[in-house]
């Protein structure tokens, strides 16, 4: 079975519901659904930190009975060959997930090399608006914290579009909760963040 789910949020779930889908990784979400007509047995995945590219193959790896190599760039590079063989022989799919695809990652093992050279690359882009705002929320959510519609419209232009600022963002956004005993607004955001130099302090004009 080749529809698998793909959850790319924290703490790790399986629900559907829980689908951060969009243009950000939507590519590589494609591609890892339909491992079953992969020509070639194996694909190295690349992503920013904390963008869920671990997570993803963990769940990859558990829905279609594939072998997951994390960190794979500092893996034995005899281990990692034999394993792209035998996925190639017994069609069971690799995934291999590093910081950055051959050449950057530098393979010394020539066999190793010419078969990473011929295998699909796909990467887990830093997230788009869509994705930032609603990344935000959902963990915001899985902390039990109930947050303002309006923050995401408030937050998304304001932080740095990356997967780290955004889980810095909701760890500062949940200490402010826990020192005020208050429920979350868009103002007690506002001053969090400004305190903590993630965002500038509004300029009053006029």
């Amino acid at each position: 079975m080749d529809q698998i789910a793909l959850p790319l949020h924290w703490p790790v779930a399986d629900s559907e519901s829980d689908f951060l889908v969009s243009d950000a990784n939507r590519s590589t979400f494609e591609h890892l659904r339909r491992w079953s007509v992969w020509p070639v047995r194996a694909t190295i995945l690349t992503g920013p930190r904390k963008s869920g590219r671990s997570l993803l193959g963990r769940i990859f790896a558990r829905k279609t009975g594939g072998r997951l190599f994390d960190n794979a760039e500092d893996r034995d590079e005899e281990e990692l060959f034999h394993a792209w063989n035998d996925a190639q022989q017994h069609s069971r799919p690799l995934l291999m997930i590093a910081d950055a695809p051959p050449p950057v990652w530098q393979v010394r093992l020539p066999d190793l090399r010419s078969r990473l050279a011929a295998t699909p690359h796909v990467r887990i882009e830093e997230p788009d608006d869509a994705l930032l705002g609603n990344l935000v929320m959902k963990l915001l959510e899985d902390r039990g914290i109930a947050a303002p519609m309006e923050l995401t419209s408030f937050l998304t232009p304001r932080i740095e579009r990356s997967y780290v600022a955004a889980l810095r963002a909701v760890d500062i956004l949940d200490r402010a909760m826990f020192s005020s005993h208050r429920r979350l607004t868009v103002p007690m955001a506002r001053r969090a963040l400004v305190e903590a130099g993630m965002i500038g302090r509004a300029r009053n004009h006029g």
